[in-house]
């Protein structure tokens, strides 16, 4: 009997964006809830059996961006960074698209591998936005799809899209060109980095960049360990 393939997925998103819907749904009656380790932060897993796969949904606190400012950034940092999720499926507010964006960006420079969920597509269209979805595809160069947690429309679209960049080898996603300058002293960093072995975990361009934002925790790293 073949062994079942299992996916390691991160759900994340901006507060309000869906997030706990689209968990449900795909998790059902599935799931149980923790503590994340050391904190009071609830944690959220499910699975979702689909074929000859098991998803392993875990769902991360809602974030605005992955920096170091609260507790549940440093969360849904950390569990990309520790654990490498196969696929992190970010959920955005189609009504909020610029904003919401900024998250899935950072986990691009954290080089996870990245599926969108455009939710609330109804609430934008009623607000009488387009939306280009492949050209935003396109543009990303992660799969976006639209979906309408609350209605579940998507959700099937949305489990074949986590399959099939969980079973892709190649990186997926754009890099950001942060102009001249930033990017020469990026460089100049990420050669530094690259020669301390006890950092090859994360990605040196990442650590790079939160360098340069002056990200606290990140700086704890270059001065003697985490603590």
């Amino acid at each position: 009997m073949e062994m079942e393939k299992e996916i390691l997925v991160a759900l994340a998103g901006n507060p309000n964006s869906g997030k706990t819907t689209i968990f449900n749904n795909l998790t059902g009656a599935r799931q149980h809830v923790g503590n994340w380790p050391g904190v009071t932060v609830e944690k959220k897993e499910g699975t979702l059996r689909w074929g000859d796969y098991l998803l392993r949904v875990v769902d991360l606190p809602g974030t605005y961006s992955l920096s170091a400012h609260s507790i549940d950034e440093l969360i849904a940092r950390n569990f990309v960074v520790e654990e490498r999720p196969d696929v992190v499926v970010d959920i955005v507010d189609a009504s909020n698209l610029e904003r919401n964006l900024y998250l899935a960006l950072q986990f691009m420079e954290l080089e996870a591998r990245l599926v969108i969920a455009l939710n609330m597509m109804d609430v934008a269209e009623s607000r009488g936005f387009r939306i280009d979805v492949k050209g935003l595809e396109k543009f990303l160069g992660v799969p976006v799809v639209p979906t309408v947690a609350t209605k579940k429309i998507g959700m099937e679209e949305l489990v074949r899209a986590i399959i099939a960049v969980a079973s892709k080898d190649e990186k997926i996603g754009v890099q950001i060109n942060y102009g001249e300058e930033i990017e020469a002293e990026l460089r100049k960093i990420e050669d530094l980095i690259r020669k301390e072995p006890s950092l090859n975990k994360y990605p040196p361009r990442w650590l790079a960049l939160k360098l340069l934002e002056g990200d606290q925790e990140v700086r704890k790293l270059f001065e003697g360990g985490e603590g």
